[in-house]
């Protein structure tokens, strides 16, 4: 027989462990092997009668083959049952989340992993296999979980966990009886262990960190430990707390760190423990309790790291302003650097702070003329440069401030905001909001990517790159390619579209660049921009680095030049924020300061600063265009501030050439329909598309795309204006007066007007002429037909819903592109005949007979055409 047991003192989660294992195992016996924790004891009281479980006395132990072992691996914890797993003959399966330490029992299969609790991995198993779950078994094992975790807080909880909480939810677990359970008291082994762990603890300060270290010693095991040392942890707030319990005849060791300085799972990886940098535990068996504790604190004296101090994180140098500067100029200043508060300096002394609160509180009553002396905080809250960082997160958090300055010998040396603190407690993967542009050097993704340039670049582009390289080397300066190359060489996409930075002079790079391939330079010394021209129509974009900042939101930019991590902080998104060293052995080195590489990968559209929508609107429709152009997401921040600048009505201070700029690029995109979609869903499209209604066209516009492509596919062009057969759809439902009033908008000429106008006053009665059932000649089917410019064709084919009449539709088009009669003018003008209005009579009488198939060929025609004029205008010349 296959029995399922675990440790005595069975707890939640080994409890639910056993559940789950039956469901892999629906052939095997639970077993309890000893002793229940109260709260198994209190949930079994409840729920016998639904768990069939036996006890040891109930099962003949020579008859077991096989023992599914779950939440332990320790035979000293198995009673009697410790001799069975050790009887040759007898299989054992392993699933258990503590470490392995030395004694413990092997297994023929084992899944030991680190998670927060052993009934995650059953849980696992249960999804992968496709096994059913009622919602018994399902609150049973999400009890598991979430006693083990502390309910998904303790810092021994990781992702797995939390999915499988998830699935348990999805099948029905009740959180109200997994809250009865949990809630229940400690117990009183529970508590003498807690009070005798108090009674020993013993606090340490190592390299500034502050920790705590407590033992004790108890005759039978206790569960819980993790608990225990969680529970001690909040009650006395320490950097790191460890546990040390004898227990039977083994040292449990747990260990819980609340700062980046203690890896608590390299501290108790010696002792063949193991976890998480946060939460790790170790079992030591045969050696004193003492000895262990004496070691253990031995090894936390040299692992501990050093704190982080307010020097390792601040931004350096510091934009400040005097006591004198005008309200409106240090609005300017925090708008063009992207900051919400600027420190106030008088002879190089800190005298006060102005956030941008204080700005919009200022002017809000007219007051930008004013010094900001008169509405600075003088109280400023500082620090000195060795100050930790958890001590100016507690600062911030007492006095509710966003940036704290830090202060030298009396002088300003730099400042720490809430950003940098952010990134203290969440990492490298900090999204690219809370980043400062200010600290450090060039940041590289520690990849060179010269390999995949080769592969994804024409040789002339690659030939290009490698040229601007050599050429910066000879004039002295540095020069990176930026913006969307770099983003489409890692989405490994072909562009054309090469834009170069320079730190130093571009317009004399581009001047050399020119040189060198025999191309023309057109240069913009205002902006210290150029473009490196080819006969061929290929262009180069060559910047020198630059700062642009808005003096007002939706202004044009102003220039000023600066370094490589401005030049791309400026950019509308971490995706178009990362640049490529061109410059000698660094070549193909990726320089990535925003994590627009990561976002790249997770497919996010993300903005650099809040302000961003607000300084350029004209990035809302930007965003709207990369995320369905690439099938990416709009990060949810970016979204809200998105959502915040529509709601503000931004793009009704965006002149229309720029609207239309944006918006043309829209509709020329191939995912086009999903971008309006994505305008109307996000509230821009009365704003691009005023008086017109969304859902008249959302059909038409759902389906175009595919209606081009099939054109394609048949051999016809759309016309040379392809965004036009989306603008025509858009206004297809719309009055003469709207269509007008946007062509007027747009600034469109008078032959794209013109095409936008007949298309409008015909489309309707082409379809009526294509959908009637009969005879139709094929001449009225093509004179309705040629009332349309080409651009219209998509509208009409995707409002065709019937497959006979998009086959009318493209014999219709075949018909009118092979049907053109050879005769033309000349025919008629040898027979006598001068030009004038009898030509376009004949040549279309002979077209629509040709059309009609009254005429097949070049003598039918000349003959017609004859026969015609005979008839129309007589015999012989005739003028």
């Amino acid at each position: 027989m296959d029995i399922i047991t675990t440790h005595s003192n069975t707890d939640l989660d080994a409890l639910a462990a056993m559940v789950g294992a039956q469901k892999l195992y629906p052939e095997a016996v639970m077993v309890f092997p000893g002793k229940l924790s109260r709260n198994v004891e209190e949930f079994m009281a409840l729920h016998k009668d639904a768990l069939t479980i036996s006890s040891l006395r109930d099962i003949q132990l020579d008859r077991i083959r096989r023992v599914i072992l779950v939440d332990t691996k320790n035979p000293r914890r198995l009673g009697k049952l410790a001799e069975i797993v050790n009887r040759p003959g007898v299989e054992v399966h392993i699933y258990d989340h503590h470490p392995r330490a030395e004694g413990d029992i092997r297994g023929t299969l084992e899944v030991v992993e680190a998670v927060g609790a052993t009934a995650t991995l059953l849980v696992e198993k249960i999804k992968e296999h496709n096994v059913p779950l009622n919602p018994l078994e399902a609150t049973i094992l999400a009890l598991g979980i979430y006693g083990d975790t502390g309910s998904l807080v303790f810092t021994s909880t990781t992702p797995r966990d939390v999915a499988a909480v998830a699935f348990l939810l999805e099948k029905g677990a009740n959180l109200g009886v997994v809250a009865e359970f949990l809630g229940r008291p400690l117990t009183e082994e529970q508590k003498s262990l807690l009070k005798s762990l108090l009674i020993s603890a013993r606090r340490y300060q190592v390299n500034g960190v502050k920790v705590l270290l407590a033992t004790a010693s108890v005759e039978e095991f206790v569960v819980g430990l993790a608990l225990l040392t969680h529970t001690i942890s909040e009650i006395e707030k320490l950097d790191a707390v460890f546990t040390v319990v004898e227990m039977e005849d083994r040292v449990y060791i747990v260990g819980r760190s609340n700062v980046a300085q203690v890896d608590v799972a390299e501290i108790v990886a010696p002792f063949g423990g193991g976890g998480h940098p946060a939460a790790a535990s170790a079992t030591i068996k045969g050696a004193p309790l003492d000895q262990v504790a004496r070691t253990l604190m031995k090894i936390i004296r040299q692992k501990v790291r050093p704190p982080l101090t307010a020097a390792g994180i601040m931004s350096s140098p510091v934009k400040t302003v005097t006591p004198e500067t005008t309200i409106r100029e240090a609005g300017r200043i925090m708008m063009r650097y992207g900051h919400t508060g600027l420190p106030v300096v008088k002879n190089g002394q800190l005298v006060g702070v102005i956030s941008r609160r204080d700005v919009e509180k200022a002017n809000l009553h007219g007051l930008g003329h004013a010094p900001v002396k008169g509405f600075m905080s003088q109280n400023v809250v500082w620090v000195t440069p060795d100050v930790p960082v958890t001590e100016v997160q507690q600062l911030m958090i007492e006095h509710d401030i966003g940036r704290v300055p830090v202060v030298a010998g009396g002088r300003l040396v730099g400042i720490v905001s809430r950003t940098d603190v952010l990134r203290t407690l969440h990492g490298g993967d900090l999204p690219s909001r809370y980043r400062t542009i200010y600290s450090g050097h060039l940041a590289t993704a520690g990849t060179n990517i010269s390999e995949l340039m080769r592969q994804v670049l024409a040789p002339r582009e690659w030939d290009i790159l490698r040229r601007a390289g050599e050429t910066a080397a000879r004039l002295g300066c540095r020069v990176f390619a930026a913006g969307g190359v770099v983003r489409d060489i890692l989405l490994q996409a072909g562009n054309l579209d090469i834009d170069l930075v320079v730190e130093g002079d571009g317009i004399a790079l581009a001047g050399a660049l020119a040189g060198a391939y025999g191309a023309q330079v057109r240069a913009h010394r205002r902006f210290g921009t150029a473009e490196v021209l080819f006969p061929d129509g290929f262009k180069v974009d060559v910047a020198t680095a630059r700062v642009e900042f808005y003096e007002y939101p939706a202004a044009l930019p102003r220039v000023e030049s600066s370094c490589l991590r401005h030049d791309l902080y400026r950019r509308d998104f971490t995706i178009n924020a990362m640049a490529v060293d061109l410059n000698g052995e660094n070549f193909g080195d990726l320089i990535d300061f925003f994590g627009g590489r990561q976002d790249l990968q997770q497919g996010l559209i993300r903005v650099l600063y809040n302000l961003s929508f607000i300084e350029d609107p004209i990035r809302l429709l930007r965003a709207v265009r990369f995320e369905q152009r690439y099938g990416f997401k709009i990060e949810p921040q970016t979204l809200k501030l998105m959502e915040e600048a529509v709601r503000r009505e931004v793009l009704t201070r965006v002149s229309t050439e720029r609207l239309w700029e944006e918006l043309k690029h829209i509709l020329l995109e191939k995912e086009a329909g999903r971008m309006l979609e994505r305008l109307h869903q996000l509230g821009m499209w009365p704003f691009v598309f005023p008086g017109v209604t969304y859902w008249e066209v959302q059909p038409v516009l759902h389906d175009l795309g595919a209606a081009m492509q099939a054109l394609d596919e048949w051999g016809f062009a759309t016309g040379h204006d392809s965004w036009l057969c989306y603008f025509i759809a858009v206004l297809h439902w719309s009055s003469p007066e709207t269509a007008r009033a946007l062509c007027e908008r747009y600034h469109l000429s008078k032959r794209q007007a013109g095409k936008v106008v007949s298309s409008l006053s015909s489309w309707q009665q082409v379809l009526s002429l294509l959908s009637r059932r009969g005879e139709v000649r094929n001449s009225e089917l093509a004179r309705g037909l040629l009332l349309l410019p080409p651009e219209a064709y998509p509208l009409i084919l995707t409002l065709l819903d019937e497959e006979w009449l998009k086959e009318r539709f493209r014999q219709l088009l075949l018909l009118l592109k092979e049907s053109r009669p050879s005769v033309d003018g000349n025919f008629i003008r040898s027979l006598g005949y001068r030009p004038g209005p009898v030509f376009r009579r004949a040549l279309d009488a002979v077209w629509r007979a040709r059309l009609d198939g009254l005429v097949k060929n070049s003598e039918e025609e000349k003959a017609f055409v004859k026969e015609f004029l005979s008839r129309h205008y007589g015999e012989g010349p005739h003028d």
